[in-house]
């Protein structure tokens, strides 16, 4: 089966014809040379791009946002607790699950607490992850359903929990997700995706995170009808099963959010100083650098992706030291062909820079963390002090030192929202550190596959490449979509050939 899209601007050339046969690129060029095909598809001058790469979402969290209780919108403790009554309302029974909120930028200057949730909630179990999903406050009722909660690490006697407690209680609030929410809350977000023209979600999952039961359905949910296709990555250590899930499963990867630390609206993100806000603490390192080398170990000879959230530089830096180790021991082609991954990577020195590059380690970042709390007077600067926040996020630099980046959202952290993570990525808040518009677009579409290891050599237009791509609503070339920082509307979709928005 052959189709045919025609008068399209590819790139910076207009009226252009791309030939899709069984799935793949087949052959692009002026539209008054193109070949015959069963079905022609007339894009009406419409821009036709590769589909986009978002590499790094949370697809059921994000989806119970998106068809539940979402407080990203939330200007003040007052609304946030008025949006969390609203939807008890209308959703009487079962697990109050909500995210997105962020004190920070609240005029009440404190975080929401059990006391506070309780009194909206009564008697039912209720879980709010802050912003950044590295703690929550959670009410009476779901600490009660905690075996050993007050023991564990991070725990609150407010509600507000961090570190292990924070964990407890997400694997128990997220357990009480039925099988029909749950795949409610994940089609809303393939959706979601698609209407955006994303046509890869790169889902990453662990224990702490979700479960391999919630990854195995959102992977059977995908590939039962045309959508977003989902690689899955799986958070745990090999010492503690990881790579079992892997190979049962047919991921893409033993990482993704293998949390060696946190996050710094949490002040859980492990920094080698501590926060300028909070001088009592530097964060925490979660496991042992000889863990995470033999972790590494196994993956590289395995022939497995590792990949590790990491956000402070001694985060950053310890996971280095480890792949440094197995590049010492197995070879440095060895680990390079692997293409570890770090998520995040926030706060990154040059000599960690240089040893990603050298190492073939894959950056996936997310630019809408900057354009939220970057720059001089965000909550970057509360956390970190301002020398230290204008230096987080060095998308330039990681470029430019020739470091593969993928972009991603960590959605629902931030939005599903391609075209605007591009524009973040460039736009930097700290002058000089956004990187270059086409770079950046690159790393929002063939930077996700090579991320992945599922690039095609020669770029995802070109012959042979599967047929990944999306048409835009705009009379812009590609070029001036980048100059003029445009968001079209997706029109059409294709993922390996099959339509999945739009007619031909």
């Amino acid at each position: 089966m052959s189709l045919l899209l025609t008068g399209v601007t590819v790139g910076d050339a207009a009226d252009r014809a791309v030939h899709v046969v069984d799935g793949a690129v087949a052959w692009v060029g002026p539209a008054a040379d193109a070949p015959h095909a069963d079905r022609t598809w007339d894009g009406g001058g419409a821009l036709l791009t590769p589909a986009f790469v978002d590499a790094h979402v949370h697809a059921t969290a994000t989806g119970l946002a998106l068809t539940g209780l979402a407080l990203h919108g939330a200007d003040s403790l007052r609304s946030a607790l008025a949006a969390v009554a609203a939807h008890v309302a209308a959703q009487p029974t079962g697990t109050v699950l909500g995210t997105g909120w962020d004190e920070t930028v609240w005029p009440e200057g404190r975080a929401i607490t059990r006391h506070d949730l309780d009194a909206v909630v009564g008697d039912r179990p209720a879980y709010l992850a802050r912003v950044d999903v590295h703690s929550a406050t959670v009410s009476t009722a779901l600490l009660d359903r905690i075996p050993g909660i007050t023991d564990l690490p991070g725990y609150g006697a407010d509600g507000q929990l961090r570190l292990d407690a924070h964990h407890a209680a997400r694997q128990v609030a997220y357990g009480s997700v039925d099988p029909v929410q749950r795949a409610t809350a994940q089609r809303a977000t393939l959706d979601a995706a698609a209407d955006l023209g994303i046509g890869c979600l790169h889902e990453m999952a662990g224990p702490e995170v979700s479960s391999a039961e919630d990854l195995a359905g959102l992977l059977r949910l995908a590939g039962d009808a045309p959508g977003p296709q989902v690689l899955g990555w799986w958070g745990e250590l090999s010492e503690r099963g990881g790579l079992d899930v892997v190979a049962e499963l047919g991921l893409a990867g033993a990482g993704g959010d293998l949390f060696c630390d946190g996050a710094f609206g949490s002040h859980t993100a492990a920094l080698s100083t501590p926060y300028a806000d909070r001088p009592d603490t530097s964060g925490a390192l979660r496991f042992d650098t000889g863990q995470l080398v033999e972790h590494v170990r196994a993956c590289t000879v395995a022939g497995v992706q590792a990949g590790f959230h990491v956000i402070g530089d001694a985060a950053v830096d310890q996971v280095l030291a480890a792949v440094a180790q197995v590049a010492e021991q197995l070879g440095r082609d060895a680990v390079r062909d692997c293409r570890h991954r770090l998520e995040h990577v926030e706060m990154v020195s040059p000599d960690a820079v240089e040893t990603m590059r050298s190492l073939g380690v894959v950056a996936s970042v997310q630019p809408a963390f900057d354009a939220a709390w970057g720059g001089d007077a965000g909550m970057y600067a509360e956390r970190l002090g301002v020398e230290r926040a204008l230096a987080c996020n060095p998308l330039a630099d990681l470029s430019d030192a020739g470091v593969a980046v993928a972009l991603g959202s960590d959605a629902p952290v931030t939005p599903l929202d391609p075209w605007g993570g591009v524009h973040a990525a460039v736009d930097h808040r700290t002058p000089g550190a956004g990187m270059r518009p086409f770079d950046a677009y690159d790393a929002a579409t063939h930077g996700g596959w090579y991320a992945a290891r599922g690039e095609h050599p020669d770029g995802p237009l070109a012959v042979g490449a599967p047929a990944h791509l999306a048409l835009w609503a705009t009379d812009l070339t590609l070029s001036g979509v980048l100059a003029k920082r445009a968001r079209p509307t997706c029109t059409g979709l294709l993922v390996a050939g099959d339509v999945v928005r739009g007619a031909p």
